[in-house]
């Protein structure tokens, strides 16, 4: 069965994280997408190791973990694009493209002509998506952006981490770049309506996606928290501003999240922890309560559960109907039933380790299901064939092109 995309051809410009991360979706989904990579390096994230992948004797490839993990489903073509006969190269590859997308610093690819404007009288259906750290207007647009940097300065980081007051407080970053991560989906959320709005009209479009424009608005609730009482939300670490008990606690061999978000669910876990004086209490009997009296209640909470094992509270609690759950560490995230029953980890074939181990992708479509073609190919795997295929480029043309080092 065809993906929902098989008819969408991407020139995929993308580097780091962000732009594959699009890529990588829109390639579940269907779509051919052609990486286009500098020749001898390809993608920094090629040289973002150890770890590597290993191949069938346990032995280092050149494949890096941190590459693999947003690459898979696409072709890789070298193209050296600061050269005129790479820039002739790359726009013939445009004319036959329905979307680009990149993320070089603002101006970068309009010294080589292969900005949209330029792009656009060549191919006026093409959608066109840039992503920046800051975008392509305002004061800092031409500032280099990296999550880290924008995690700081969207103020997630504000609300991350430990309270100032208690050990180890202080501002924390998420552990893995999740401002690249959304902004990978936004931007293919973006890509999706303009293939939509192209159907009715015939015309494409420019897409402008900034880091820091995503930083910014993934902060959800927290913005109304802000606007609605002008008061600037804190870190509260583990637990939650507004509902008690609502935080990690630390069990005899682990750690669990009790997320108790009413009344009726805390007294059914003062049942099942054998404390059910607290609810009686009228300090702790509604969650309002509760919110006042949290550095009263927490401790006391906190020594109940430290006398029990992980796994006993969570067979307990949830049995009673209170939610909870564990904190697992990826070992045992691959070891869980419920993630092992919706496939979360398959493999693929690889080139030069037997298989490679992926992460699937959360979609699930009943009519266009997600399809995985392809591994995380290795650098310029599929030169010769996309300029064959796609530019008609003979032996001798293409011989001509590597001779002089384009690609």
């Amino acid at each position: 069965m065809s993906g929902a995309l098989s008819h969408i051809r991407i020139l995929d410009l993308g580097r780091i994280l962000a732009g594959p991360t699009c890529s990588q979706t829109l390639a579940d989904l269907g779509a051919e997408v052609i990486k286009i990579e500098r020749p001898g390096a390809g993608d920094d994230t090629r040289s973002w190791a150890p770890p590597y992948l290993k191949d069938e004797q346990g032995r280092d490839t050149s494949e890096a973990a941190y590459y693999l993990s947003c690459n898979r489903g696409k072709q890789s073509v070298t193209l050296d694009i600061s050269r005129p006969e790479g820039q002739e190269v790359f726009r013939a590859l445009a004319e036959k493209s329905d979307v680009l997308i990149e993320n070089f610093k603002v101006g970068d690819l309009a010294r080589f002509g292969l900005d949209y404007a330029s792009l656009k009288a060549l191919n006026p259906r093409l959608i066109y998506c840039s992503i920046t750290g800051f975008g392509q207007t305002g004061p800092y647009a031409k500032r280099a952006g990296y999550d880290f940097l924008i995690q700081g300065m969207g103020g997630l980081m504000s609300i991350t981490g430990e309270r100032d007051e208690l050990p180890g407080g202080g501002p924390q970053k998420v552990g893995v770049a999740v401002t690249d991560l959304m902004t990978g989906m936004y931007a293919a959320i973006a890509i999706l309506a303009a293939l939509a709005y192209r159907e009715r009209s015939g015309k494409g479009q420019y897409i402008d996606m900034a880091l820091l424009d995503v930083g910014v608005s993934m902060l959800s609730n927290m913005h109304l928290n802000y606007f609605t009482t002008n008061e600037v939300p804190k870190r509260w670490g583990n637990a939650h501003p507004n509902i008690v008990p609502y935080q990690v606690f630390a069990c005899s061999d682990g750690h669990m999240i009790l997320a108790a978000g009413n009344d009726s669910q805390f007294q059914k876990f003062c049942e099942v922890a054998a404390c059910t004086d607290l609810p009686a209490d009228p300090r702790f009997a509604g969650n309002d309560g509760r919110v006042r009296h949290r550095d009263t209640l927490v401790p006391m909470l906190a020594g109940i559960i430290r006398k029990r094992a992980r796994d006993d509270w969570v067979a307990s609690l949830e049995a009673a109907g209170v939610p909870c759950g564990p904190i697992n560490n990826l070992d045992q995230v691959f070891a869980d039933p419920q993630v092992q029953y919706r496939g979360m980890k398959f493999e693929l074939p690889h080139p030069s380790a037997g298989t490679v181990p992926l992460v699937a992708s959360p979609m699930r479509l009943s009519e266009t299901p997600v399809q995985y073609r392809r591994a995380p190919p290795l650098l310029g795997q599929d030169t010769e064939a996309v300029l064959a295929k796609v530019l008609g480029m003979d032996d001798a043309k293409i011989a001509d092109l590597r001779n002089q080092k384009i690609i």
